[in-house]
């Protein structure tokens, strides 16, 4: 990093160190003890300029007291029904680390159908995945791995894939949106798996949605996408074993739970219930 990037860092840090209580608390539970790693990705996601980027920050710091974000992961989606219905309509799965550390994600893009509850659910159910992924799955394996781990890494599955999925344009813009403005900078890269020919269609209306930076992180990987995923994925023994006839569905998720690779529809298996109280 160079001297003009750790300047940045300390023009900003200083500027942080003047916000009100209320901001600085939930700053809190956003960078969880990884202060300057955060500041780094407000940064980046307006281009070092540190006028910006405090803005940027400060606007998601009232962003999180506005909305309660703090306590999201003590109110479920109820009743359990509903909350059933959302996570098996909107595919997503913890699975595994990568060689570095990183958490990887599996999004069963083609097979989630967003149709089982109103957008407010949805959107609801994505920031409790975001939040769960940067105070416990990232904490966790920054733990392990005695450094900083802040990112992740996204494998999008896009079997199953059909042209009514541009129906929920609208919803996926709201998710956009968030992560772009409140969780910058969180995912290293999205490999996309198993893109039917439909696919080219989908990606015209959706790439212009999307931030330069992040189109810059997307890698479309021929069929399975077995080879390349090899290289940055630890997978378990079973799973490796099997990996020939391997895709990516969430449906697939369960049978290729085992050793230290799990693989679930959900990161929650249960409504968050008090995960964090704080």
């Amino acid at each position: 990093m160079g001297i003009v990037s750790q300047e940045a860092i300390l023009e900003l840090q200083a500027l942080m160190d003047s916000v009100e209580e209320p901001l600085n608390i939930t700053f809190q539970n956003v960078h969880q003890g990884f202060r300057a790693e955060t500041l780094v990705r407000f940064l980046k996601a307006r281009d070092w300029n540190v006028a910006k980027a405090h803005k940027m920050l400060v606007d998601c710091l009232h962003w999180r007291v506005q909305n309660t974000i703090d306590d999201i992961l003590a109110k479920p989606i109820v009743p359990i029904e509903l909350y059933g219905a959302v996570r098996d309509s909107q595919l997503i799965g913890m699975s595994g680390y990568s060689r570095e550390g990183l958490p990887v994600f599996a999004i069963g893009v083609g097979l989630s159908t967003f149709d089982k509850a109103s957008v407010h659910y949805y959107v609801q159910s994505h920031i409790q995945i975001n939040e769960y992924r940067d105070r416990v799955i990232l904490p966790s394996a920054s733990k392990k791995h005695g450094r900083p781990i802040t990112t992740c890494i996204k494998v999008l599955d896009m079997t199953g894939l059909k042209l009514s999925a541009l129906s929920k344009i609208k919803l996926l813009t709201i998710i956009s949106t968030i992560d772009d403005l409140n969780y910058p900078e969180k995912t290293n890269t999205y490999y996309i798996v198993n893109a039917p020919y439909i696919f080219s269609a989908c990606w015209k209306v959706v790439k212009p949605l999307l931030q330069e930076r992040t189109r810059k992180k997307i890698q479309v990987l021929p069929g399975c996408g077995r080879d390349e995923l090899l290289k940055v994925w630890c997978f378990s023994h079973y799973v490796l074993k099997h990996l020939k006839t391997w895709v990516l569905t969430v449906f697939l998720f369960k049978c290729l739970a085992t050793e230290n690779i799990i693989i679930p529809v959900s990161i929650f298996p249960h409504p968050p219930l008090s995960v964090i109280s704080k």
